[in-house]
């Protein structure tokens, strides 16, 4: 398979497939096809791996698109304005991202929960409570809300982050959460109550836009109905 990126901040990526060639993706992601393309929707992997994929915000379900009859071509749409981004996926490279970020694979690429081993972190740490292991071996197209920033933490080197600007990180990363300090600085500072921490080693990718983050921004502008 080859592919492109095109079109930020509203990508798509456009793959060719050779003959015989399946990608994976979540339910509603194909936007455009060559005939010969075959879908079809299944479990893939059973009733633990669907009810695993619909814990951690995707649908339960995904499609498989295959090029019969010689080479074929699919794209898949960003769902927001933002990031498409191809991450090359092997045993010890795996990716832990936010949850809804898979957009499509190949389709040897697997997809798990990734649960923190300490309980605050998952209450009280947002997207790092529930996020999505990306493994196996193949490519995978991960889809990141607004600009993304990449940081290579060194060992033990840390990073503090607000929540939801976590877009995904390395396997080899881990992540807690932090108190803001200061009762004046938890009342007044608008931060809310806790942040997000990763520590090294790994890359880090942050986003500078969750969707959370623009509907907080425009609520204030959206009339309401009166009754």
């Amino acid at each position: 398979m080859n592919y492109s990126i095109e079109g930020e901040p509203l990508p798509v990526v456009i793959c060719n497939l050779e003959a015989n060639e399946t990608m994976i993706t979540e339910k509603g992601a194909m936007s455009w096809m060559s005939p010969n393309m075959q879908m079809e929707t299944t479990s893939n992997g059973g009733i633990g791996k669907m009810f695993g994929r619909a814990f951690s915000g995707e649908s339960m379900f995904v499609n498989r698109y295959t090029a019969r009859n010689g080479n074929g071509l699919i794209a898949f749409a960003s769902s927001f304005p933002g990031s498409i981004r191809a991450f090359e996926i092997a045993p010890g490279q795996e990716i832990v991202a936010q949850k809804s970020a898979f957009l499509a694979s190949s389709a040897s690429v697997e997809m798990s929960i990734f649960f923190q081993k300490r309980f605050g972190s998952g209450l009280f740490g947002g997207e790092g409570f529930i996020m999505q292991r990306i493994s196996g071996n193949g490519i995978a197209f991960l889809e990141f809300d607004g600009y993304v920033k990449e940081y290579e933490l060194a060992p033990g080197q840390q990073i503090v982050i607000d929540t939801g600007y976590l877009a995904a990180m390395t396997g080899t990363c881990s992540i807690d959460i932090q108190t803001v300090p200061g009762v004046k600085n938890i009342l007044f500072g608008g931060e809310g109550l806790f942040n997000t921490v990763i520590t090294g080693p790994g890359r880090v990718w942050l986003q500078s836009m969750p969707v959370a983050q623009l509907a907080g921004a425009i609520r204030p502008y959206i009339p309401t109905s009166n009754n």
